[in-house]
């Protein structure tokens, strides 16, 4: 006979349970981008994908491979190009290809006259140096780690897709609450996706092209190298592409083109900025509207995890924690009800 109870027994297996799967998070660590790279992807895809195999009965393992390599010509591929173009470019600045001590040097004589900053380029510059080397280490780092990451990504999302309905279904079946707020779970963290990522895509590249083509028209040196900074940094909802016209505009000034440094600031405030805003509410009516602070909150949590995927990846678990928070309220809130109608109104 055994010394153990039944809850006893179960109790010590729920231990093991948790310890291993602490274990197991602490092992697959290195492979998180993967992980959540591959639900972006499956999210985004997975529409297209039933559209394909169970109305027009295309081949499931022909569809996923499909997928997989779309995904690679619209988003991997470009992203990744545009990552090492501007890697390459901050490593290869230097005064007689870019003349940057040159500008560094007027826009501080300028601020110096004008505003009393006469080192506030030089400064600037250092802290965009540090910034930029923390914010692509992925990028920086070898080949056969981003190989190794997109291995793991895409054969995740390729048995996650021609499994679909089983890995739904497991998913339900052990999430851990009931199948209404499971099913509504999905459709939020749906909606957040298509946000996080399709609306805030669509605003970088928008932004990213507009301010590479002012830059062309102001004569502004590598306007395609800025347009990508630009983009990048449209995530950011605060900051985004037309703070870029600000030193834009200065270095004009202090080149002695006033005309043009007032055209530039004007049509990187006012044109770019209001194309933005207008873009935000179109995505915002057509998919969830992510808060400025879920995003830039996220951008922080982010960029230290996973380098510039965190731009994408950050505002995406912030807005999953707040997701999961908000069931487990209703879920606690429901408890509630039903323990005051088993228990009745007198006890």
């Amino acid at each position: 006979m055994s010394v153990f109870t039944y809850k006893q027994r179960n109790n010590i297996i729920l231990g093991t349970i948790v310890i291993l799967g602490c274990f197991l998070v602490y092992a697959l660590s290195g492979l998180f981008s993967s992980i959540l790279g591959a639900i972006v992807l499956f999210t985004i895809f997975r529409p297209v994908y039933l559209e394909l195999v169970e109305k027009r009965h295309w081949n499931k393992s022909l569809v996923a491979l499909l997928v997989i390599l779309t995904s690679l010509i619209l988003i991997v591929i470009p992203f990744l190009s545009l990552s090492i173009l501007v890697v390459n470019k901050i490593a290869g600045i230097n005064r007689n290809s870019f003349d940057l001590q040159g500008w560094t040097t007027r826009i501080d004589d300028y601020a110096g006259y004008h505003f009393n900053q006469p080192h506030i380029a030089e400064n600037t510059m250092q802290k965009i140096g540090i910034y930029a080397t923390d914010l692509f280490p992925s990028i920086l780092g070898s080949a056969a780690n981003i190989f190794i990451t997109l291995l793991v990504l895409y054969f995740l999302l390729y048995f996650m897709l021609v499994q679909l309905r089983e890995f739904e279904a497991v998913l339900l079946k052990y999430a851990p609450f009931r199948e209404q707020h499971a099913l509504r779970f999905a459709v939020a963290l749906r909606n957040s996706t298509y946000s996080n990522v399709l609306g805030q895509g669509i605003i970088a590249v928008t932004q990213g092209t507009l301010l590479a083509m002012g830059f062309y028209a102001f004569q502004i040196p590598d306007p395609i190298f800025w347009g990508v900074i630009g983009a990048f940094i449209s995530f950011l909802p605060v900051v985004g592409a037309p703070t870029l016209s600000i030193p834009a505009s200065i270095i004009l000034f202090a080149q002695g083109h006033t005309l043009k440094g007032i055209l530039m600031l004007a049509y990187g405030l006012i044109f770019i900025g209001n194309v933005d805003n207008f873009l935000r509410m179109i995505i915002n009516k057509r998919m969830a509207n992510t808060h400025p602070l879920i995003s830039i909150i996220g951008v922080f949590i982010g960029i230290p995890l996973f380098g510039i995927l965190g731009l994408v990846f950050g505002p995406l678990l912030l807005s999953y924690f707040l997701l999961l928070l908000e069931i487990y309220e209703t879920n606690r809130l429901a408890a509630d009800r039903l323990e005051r109608i088993r228990t009745g109104p007198d006890a």
